[in-house]
């Protein structure tokens, strides 16, 4: 049977929550204060075809590790291993301030995503210890809330520090807002029911994966532009990621308990959600690096206008996502929000495809806010789904997979996206020498092909969600969810 959270005081409640969610705004802060940085970044250490690796460096190893996290909370208890993920989130933190190259900026960075893998996976599963799934989407507000914040605050103080103070001061500001953290949330998660289960952790599985991961990677960064895609160099890239992958798969099935436990996927709320997961961040993460560079490109705008018209798509996933954590606890069935949401989305970016070389501006706009509006209803449908699915003590590893596949898909998302761009020849990597592409003729097709690849995405985002059963929310002692 799947036993519903042990119930917990109000007050204590959402002082846990509270904890959580400041834990939370670290990492969501972090994802969206470096890019409007990029530029600055990149004219100060050079090296600008590595500047995309910035972002991927840590959304890679945030991927390889967040499974980890969700059976290390199982194992140590959700208060220690935090503590221990916000430490090594610090720890990259200095590395990237304190960078003298591009090399070890983005060393720093994939330190980064070692601690910031579990902040947001950890977070959710704090929240889902104290809260019933049919109470859940009332919490996922204050989630969406965080989201806001970080999306609108992170690029203006970015690029705000980047412009006026210097780009360092994006990495230093973590060490205060980490330390205020740990005081907020040291007292409230001692009161945090305890529920340990010993579990052994697939560190040959984290590693498989992030050696895929990286030679896909490296094969859409050099495809085309390096090396041919032809050639023997990108060929052997492509095949040593398909190998990696095939043993990982297989992998998975050899041991005990591996990095992405089968048990959990044979779900069938479980496996759907997270796949439509990974199609719809390969597309949203992708569009939010690439989507101020077609400003740039096509509208004509300073980088730092770009960056504040991105703001748009972020207000519109905040958007979606709140009103679905609003609803979807009041309606039996919830999942036609996502459905809802994804057929907006598709629209929206059919539109951006077909308008992408000479629309006006606001008309962009609206449609960047409509298509954020829509991806953000799915992020609620998939993770409360998948916590109402499963049983109590598998809620750490269900949430942990689930966050796995969000950030592979942003990893592989920001790569594939990238290499569009890449092949059409409108830009090698993301920094100051890109503005010089701004007369490249080719930039309005280039565009119109990634935002035909984003909707793409979503459309088999959508098509999961259709497969994605849908089980009643239980409250503190409602029905359990399947777990066959």
């Amino acid at each position: 049977m799947n036993a519903s959270p042990p119930a917990v005081a109000e007050e204590d409640r959402l002082k846990i929550v509270l904890g959580a969610l400041l834990a939370m705004l670290l990492a969501a802060l972090d994802q969206t204060i470096v890019a409007p940085a990029l530029p600055t970044i990149g004219s100060a250490l050079g090296d600008v075809e590595w500047l995309s690796w910035v972002i991927s460096a840590y959304f890679l190893t945030a991927t390889a590790v967040t499974p980890l996290y969700g059976k290390l909370a199982d194992i140590k208890g959700r208060r220690g291993v935090l503590f221990f993920a916000i430490g090594l989130f610090i720890f990259g933190s200095l590395l990237c301030a304190l960078a003298p190259s591009m090399l070890l900026l983005v060393l720093g960075r994939a330190v980064q995503g070692l601690g910031g893998g579990g902040l947001i996976a950890l977070a959710q599963t704090i929240i889902a210890d104290v809260v019933p799934p049919k109470e859940r989407p009332k919490y996922m507000v204050y989630i969406s809330a965080v989201w806001a914040f970080a999306s609108l605050a992170g690029p203006v103080v970015g690029g705000l520090l980047a412009e006026h103070v210097h780009w360092s001061m994006i990495f230093w500001i973590n060490l205060p807002l980490a330390t205020f953290a740990i005081f907020m949330t040291d007292r409230a998660l001692k009161k945090l029911p305890q529920s340990l289960h010993d579990h052994k952790l697939d560190l040959a599985g984290a590693v498989l994966i992030m050696s895929a991961t990286v030679c896909l990677m490296l094969a859409l960064t050099w495809g085309g532009t390096t090396y041919a895609w032809g050639s023997s160099t990108i060929l052997a890239l492509l095949i040593a990621a398909g190998v990696l992958f095939v043993v990982f798969t297989v992998w998975l099935g050899q041991v005990s308990e591996p990095l992405i436990p089968i048990r959990v996927l044979r779900n069938p709320v479980v496996s759907a959600a997270t796949a439509a997961v990974f199609f719809s961040m390969m597309s949203f993460v992708g569009l939010s690096v690439y989507v101020p560079l077609y400003h740039v490109l096509v509208q004509g705008l300073t980088p730092g206008l770009a960056g504040v018209a991105l703001v748009a798509m972020m207000i519109g996933t905040v958007a979606g996502a709140n009103t679905t954590g609003r609803y979807m606890g009041k309606m039996v069935h919830y999942r036609r929000l996502a459905v809802g949401g994804g057929i907006l989305s598709i629209i929206s970016l059919g539109l951006l495809s077909l308008l992408a070389a000479g629309a006006n501006f606001w008309v962009i706009e609206a449609l960047t806010f409509t298509a954020g509006a829509g991806v953000g209803t799915l992020f609620p449908v998939a993770t409360i789904g998948v916590q109402n699915a499963v049983e109590q003590r598998d809620i750490g590893v269900a949430t942990g997979t689930l966050s796995f596949m969000r950030s592979l898909g942003s990893v592989i998302g920001v790569a594939a996206l990238g290499a569009v761009l890449l092949g059409y020849g409108v830009v090698e990597g993301i920094g100051e020498h890109a503005a010089a592409a701004g007369d490249n003729s080719n930039a309005g097709v280039a565009f119109r092909a990634l935002f035909a690849l984003s909707a793409f995405g979503q459309v088999l985002a959508l098509c999961l969600i259709f497969m994605m059963k849908e089980l009643p929310l239980r409250g503190h002692n409602g029905p359990v969810g399947v777990t066959e």
